[in-house]
């Protein structure tokens, strides 16, 4: 429903038809997706922006280790992970705009207080809190964007709303590199005239709309036990190096982590607001766009954070150099997610080909890296910022297209979910593989990372040419 001034409309209309007061002018389209992506950089830059902070964090705290600094960013996407479905939900029932302020308001706050952490148990304490910001605006973001954009131009809305968050992820290193040197407090602080200029052109501009028939609260308890089954196993995977693959404490938590992820699916199947409907996985493209998401952004996520220990551990660039050096990538991000996907998709037959594709490109750019790990970085730069523009939109894209209106917060809820949880498990994987670092020949863990990371892109690419590549169909409107 999209309600101005007294007026309600509904959206219960069929996901191919736009809301029945949708906006309609190409200028106020505009606006709409700049606001919303605003926001969404906003966020994603924040995933990947403290990476670079960290060697400046543990010079300033003495003795801090990279597993416990890695919780700076882990901490941040368990939580992040855990808010993002009930919170769509949540933006479905009350107002997708409301929580959409709510959340930039709790992101901003956030980021006060991690630029005045005394240390790094109050800097976690406060990602915790721009982490709930986070899961807050970002499905509602995209579902404000999903209603109030007409169909025909949704294609387009989505490639560039998630090819700016992409954007976001990528630059982090290149921004944080920067501002590091004025001091890493700035590293959040900076997103402070950010969240100020989202919330007030929010109110603005971009329409507000919600469920007319909501099923109910979110299952609260749900959402803290998928964050449990992500943390643990997380932690578990962090530890490994120091307890042994076959510990006790190794097994228990797997263990744990199981038994939470078993519950929280039994609870999906019993509550009336489950944190993850399984109603919707029972599409194909759906349930494809939700596992391809999980093993993209595990192989993205380890790869942005490999980089950046790369070019800082082993090239011994400066903060600012290893931005640099990272930065062409990001500027293939758009191009390729704004022109050559819609095309390709066109010409293709529809996204998750081009997903397909955009896997492949990713891979093929880590194994070059791999046979010139010691010589150029360039090349794989540039090809891997493409293979990111293709992959991103048409992940999100073909998941988008099985989504019912009222259904939106919900559905873009769980693929932004998909998203974090796969990032927290490459960034896990890559802190236990890293851990292994020979001071003498430090580049055989830097090359065990990037087969880590090629496998994780091949994998995401075998369920794109398995579930993504038939034609798109809809998902259930209800469980």
């Amino acid at each position: 429903m999209e309600s101005r001034g007294s007026r309600t409309v509904s959206l219960d209309a069929p996901a191919t038809t736009a809301p029945a007061n949708a906006v309609t002018s190409a200028r106020r389209v505009t606006a709409v997706v700049g606001v919303l992506s605003l926001a969404v950089f906003m966020s994603s830059l924040d995933l990947f922006i403290v990476n670079l902070a960290f060697p400046y964090i543990a010079k300033e705290y003495a003795g801090t280790s990279l597993s416990s600094l890695s919780w700076v960013l882990n901490g941040y996407t368990i939580v992040f992970a855990a808010v993002l479905v009930p919170a769509g939900r949540w933006a479905d029932r009350v107002g997708r705009r409301r929580l959409f302020v709510a959340g930039l308001v709790a992101f901003s706050v956030g980021s006060l207080l991690c630029g005045l952490a005394p240390g790094v148990a109050a800097l976690i304490a406060a990602r915790l809190i721009q982490a709930v910001g986070a899961g807050l605006m970002v499905p509602a973001s995209l579902s404000l964007l999903l209603a109030a954009v007409p169909a025909a131009d949704r294609a387009r809305a989505i490639g560039t709303w998630s090819a700016v968050a992409a954007l976001g992820a990528a630059l982090g290193p290149v921004i944080g590199g920067s501002l590091v040197q004025i001091n890493w407090r700035w590293v959040f602080w900076i997103n402070l005239p950010v969240g100020l200029a989202a919330i007030l052109l929010a109110g603005r501009v971009v329409p507000e709309s919600k469920d007319d028939h909501p099923a109910g609260r979110p299952d609260v308890l749900g959402a803290g036990l998928l964050a449990a089954a992500v943390g643990l196993i997380a932690l578990a995977l962090v530890k490994a190096p120091g307890w042994g693959w076959g510990s006790a404490g190794f097994l228990g938590l797997l263990l744990a982590s199981l038994a939470c992820g078993a519950a929280m699916v039994a609870r999906s199947h019993r509550h009336h607001s489950p944190v993850i409907e399984l109603g919707l996985l029972r599409s194909r493209t759906f349930s494809g766009a939700f596992v391809a998401s999980i093993l993209y952004y595990a192989a993205f996520g380890a790869f942005v954070l490999n980089s950046v220990e790369f070019l800082t551990g082993v090239w011994r660039y400066s903060a600012v150099w290893a931005g640099l050096a990272i930065g062409p990538g990001p500027l293939m991000v758009l191009p390729f997610a704004r022109l050559v996907g819609p095309r390709l998709a066109g010409l293709l037959g529809g996204p998750g080909r081009v997903a397909l594709i955009g896997c492949a490109v990713n891979a093929g750019a880590q194994l070059l890296w791999l046979s010139q790990i010691l010589t150029h970085l360039l090349p794989a730069q540039l090809l891997g910022g493409a293979g990111v523009g293709l992959t991103i939109p048409s992940l999100l894209g073909a998941g988008s297209a099985s989504l019912a209106p009222a259904r939106f917060g919900t559905g873009s809820g769980i693929l932004n979910m998909a998203r974090q949880v796969g990032t927290v498990l490459g960034v896990a994987s890559l802190v236990a593989v890293l851990s292994h670092v020979n001071p003498g020949d430090p580049l055989v863990a830097y090359r065990h990372a990037l087969v880590l990371i090629i496998a994780f892109f091949a994998a995401a690419g075998v369920v794109c040419a398995v579930l993504l590549t038939a034609r798109p169909g809809r998902a259930p409107a209800t469980q």
